[in-house]
């Protein structure tokens, strides 16, 4: 994640103090330092506090000041919300660990800083993307298997895919035909499940660092809970497709490297058939949620592979 210097902080500095003496105190030594700022690009302000002479930093996520198109927001259950979603994460597999959150700072929550290249970084050069791609997938595996709950939210699946639907303003013939093959999505039997779990949402090759050739997941303010599994895996293989697609000749060539990736999630052959046959429904979210960003030949392109993603209930898969 790139990011640029934009400010210094020095002692007397509100913000700075509360970091030395309440946040981080006892991982430096010099509670004098001077703290570098550097801001990164988001959805939100968000900022690395790098403490000099120390080498340590802290990332800050400010939840009142967004800086995407969202603005009406409510940025106290925002910081909450990823807060608590950290620390359910955090027990279970490796996250940028919350260390504070403080709604008089506009929202702040602070959690370490995990250096390292991200997944983008791998995929973008299509170097190790096998291996780290298996680790990114035995992590989701574990995120899902430890956090089980008895039930299973199908209609909040349903109830996001009309919500990005909406957001998209398709023309009523092409909605239409959404419709038609979500309903048959909805009365099959393929989605059913008798747990959910806990799923990261937000599943961007920028939020996977590898630190020490391990990975470590970032951002985990959309996190649901009583969820399919397989939403995770939909949305990073469609944007494994869309990577390939716009730099990379075609978004066929990223077949391989999803073929490996769903193998290394599954249990065996059964489960790994039952994950591809029902695949293409969270897929087809995942390239609906890109169509967002794009405009023009581009975005006709990624939500006609939505739409043939949705239509393999009527080819068996």
């Amino acid at each position: 994640m790139a990011d640029r210097h934009v400010n210094t902080l020095y002692p007397g500095d509100p913000f700075r103090d509360w970091l030395v003496e309440e946040v981080v105190g006892h991982r430096i030594r010099d509670k004098k330092c001077l703290v570098n700022v550097f801001k990164h690009n988001s959805s939100h302000t968000v900022c690395r506090y790098q403490f000099k002479g120390e080498h340590f930093s802290v990332m800050a996520k400010f939840f009142a000041e967004p800086t995407g198109k969202l603005k009406a927001y409510n940025a106290y259950r925002g910081m909450m919300n990823e807060y608590r979603n950290l620390k359910k994460a955090a027990s279970v597999i490796n996250v940028a660990k919350p260390l504070a959150i403080n709604k008089d700072f506009n929202c702040v929550l602070v959690t370490e800083h995990v250096p390292g290249k991200s997944l983008r970084w791998y995929l973008k050069r299509e170097e190790n993307l096998y291996e780290k791609l298996a680790a990114v997938a035995h992590m989701l595996r574990q995120l899902h298997d430890n956090t089980q709950s008895y039930a299973y939210n199908k209609e909040n699946e349903f109830r996001n895919y009309h919500d990005v639907l909406d957001h998209l303003k398709l023309d009523y013939g092409t909605r239409d035909t959404f419709n038609k093959l979500l309903g048959e999505w909805w009365y099959s039997s393929l989605i059913d499940r008798e747990w959910g779990c806990m799923v990261h949402r937000d599943v961007t090759p920028a939020n996977y660092i590898f630190c020490k050739g391990k990975p470590y997941a970032l951002d985990f303010e959309s996190s649901w809970y009583e969820a399919n599994p397989v939403r995770d895996l939909g949305i990073l293989t469609a944007e494994l497709k869309n990577e390939f697609e716009l730099h990379k000749g075609g978004g066929w060539k990223a077949e391989p490297y999803i073929g490996n990736f769903l193998w290394e999630y599954s249990r065996g052959e059964k489960d790994f058939y039952h994950v591809t046959r029902i695949l293409p429904f969270f897929m087809s979210v995942g390239l609906l949620r890109s169509a967002r960003l794009h405009q023009g030949e581009y975005r006709n392109y990624l939500i006609r592979e939505a739409r043939e993603c949705l239509s393999a209930i009527n080819r068996g898969n």
